[in-house]
C-alpha cells in the first residue's frame, strides 16, 4: 500500500533546471537523445543560439543536453521539438533499418526494439508500433520520489493505465488517490493532472495515451 502522502514531489520545477548528473545506466540513453537533438538542429541549419531563441531554452541547456550532460524534462523536449518542427518520435530514434525487427509486420514492436528515455527519476519505453499515432503505450519506471513536474499538466486527451507494480499517487483535478498494484485507471486529461511515486519501491505503471500526438504525455 501507498504510505500516507505528505505532499507532491516536484520533478523539474522549471523546465530549465538541470536535473542530477545522469547515472551510469542512464547515460547511454542521454548520449542517444543528445546525439540525435544535434544531428537534427544542424539538419534543419539551426544553430545553438538560433534553436534557444525559438525555443525559449537557455543555449547552455542545449549544450548540456546534446553532449549527455541532463537529464532534460518531457517539457524541455516538446519545447526543442516543435522549435525543430520534429516528432518527439524523432527524438527518441526508431529501430535500425538493417534490424531483423524489420521483418515483423508494422503491428509489432519487440520487447528489445523500444526506445527509451531516462528523465531523471522516470524511464520511459515507448511500446507502441513506429507507425501508430492515435494509440500510444509506454511503461513507466518511477523512481521513489519521483514526479511528473512541479505544475499539473492539462490538454486535450483521454489517459488510462494500469499499476503493474509498486503504488502511484494520481491527482486529477484536485482529487488525488493512492493506487496500487493491479489498479487501473482513465481520465481525461484536458483536466489539471499529475502523478507522484511516495512509496519506498520503484512503481511501474502500463501508461496509455488515446488520439494525441506522442510528445503530449506526462
Amino acid at each position: 500500500m501507498c504510505p500516507q502522502v505528505q505532499g507532491v514531489v516536484a520533478m523539474d520545477r522549471q523546465a530549465e533546471t538541470p536535473a542530477a548528473p545522469p547515472r551510469a545506466g542512464d547515460q547511454a540513453s542521454e548520449r542517444h537523445v543528445g546525439e540525435t537533438l544535434r544531428r537534427l538542429r544542424k539538419k534543419s541549419g539551426m544553430s545553438l543560439q538560433t534553436l534557444a531563441a525559438a525555443s525559449g531554452v537557455s543555449v547552455g541547456m542545449i549544450s548540456q543536453v546534446e553532449r549527455g550532460l541532463a537529464n532534460p524534462s518531457v517539457r524541455l523536449l516538446t519545447a526543442l521539438r516543435r522549435a525543430l518542427n520534429v516528432s518527439m518520435q524523432d527524438l527518441f530514434g526508431e529501430t535500425p533499418a538493417d534490424d531483423p525487427a524489420d521483418t515483423d509486420p508494422p503491428f509489432v514492436r519487440r520487447r528489445e526494439n523500444r526506445p527509451v528515455i531516462n528523465l531523471g527519476s522516470i524511464r520511459k519505453e515507448l511500446m507502441t508500433p513506429p507507425d501508430r499515432q492515435n494509440l500510444q503505450l509506454m511503461i513507466l519506471r518511477i523512481e521513489p520520489g519521483g514526479a511528473s513536474g512541479g505544475r499539473a499538466l492539462s490538454y486535450p486527451a483521454e489517459k488510462g493505465g494500469v499499476v503493474i507494480s509498486g503504488c502511484l499517487t494520481l491527482t486529477v483535478n484536485d482529487q488525488r488517490v493512492e493506487l496500487n498494484t493491479g489498479d487501473s485507471f482513465c481520465f481525461d486529461s484536458a483536466l489539471p493532472h499529475s502523478l507522484c511515486n511516495t512509496g519506498d519501491e520503484p512503481t511501474e505503471v502500463l501508461w496509455i495515451i488515446g488520439a494525441v500526438q506522442f510528445d503530449r504525455h506526462l
